[in-house]
């Protein structure tokens, strides 16, 4: 019978092309962590020490605007590794909070295990660097569309590219997500459904 460890070392492998070895290295080094639903995975003011590797579920990040507003700034779906990048690497107070919006599983690495590991495994550096940059590409291209796409077409590349969230995650959450109301997105919605 497979243990949970090397289901999770598969499930590794799965995200990222990397040995065998280095995805049972990684799995031991994570904790099974469950989140019921509204739980955080990190509060905003706390430095983030977990890397996330999330299973099942989804979650998003999110920030308050000027006027006390909640503002989702990402959404991450199963296999996502979840973590607020720029306070687990800086070590500084995250700005944002890091919410479950389902239950969720998953499995949790903490910080000085995962600097040891980064330390010593070439590969895993090699992993790591790809999470680092696939994050970056991620936040330059979510920047750039607020500039220059319309609502309409940031929503519909939010259907093409993650459709689990469309289906999974409350309308409030991809409104703010997309930077209009739930009345905009509404409304987007409807327009498209007749195209």
């Amino acid at each position: 019978m497979i243990s949970e460890k090397q289901k999770l070392s598969n499930l590794i492998r799965q995200t990222m092309s990397m040995s065998d070895n280095i995805a049972s290295e990684i799995a031991e080094n994570l904790e099974p962590v469950s989140l019921n639903k509204n739980d955080l995975l990190l509060k905003e003011g706390s430095v983030c020490n977990d890397y996330f590797f999330l299973e099942q579920g989804f979650m998003r990040a999110y920030t308050f605007d000027t006027e006390g507003n909640e503002v989702t700034t990402n959404f991450y779906g199963r296999n996502s590794i979840v973590f607020e990048v720029a306070s687990y690497i800086k070590r500084t107070p995250s700005q944002e909070n890091i919410q479950a919006l389902t239950d969720c599983f998953g499995w949790k690495g903490n910080y000085t295990n995962l600097q040891n590991l980064f330390h010593t495994s070439p590969e895993f550096r090699g992993f790591a660097r790809v999470v680092l940059v696939n994050s970056f590409i991620e936040l330059k291209e979510r920047t750039l569309s607020m500039i220059n796409l319309t609502a309409e077409k940031r929503y519909e590349i939010l259907l093409k590219s993650r459709k689990e969230i469309i289906q999974n995650v409350s309308i409030k959450h991809i409104a703010s997500y997309l930077g209009i109301t739930d009345t905009s997105l509404s409304r987007i919605r409807k327009e498209i459904a007749i195209k």
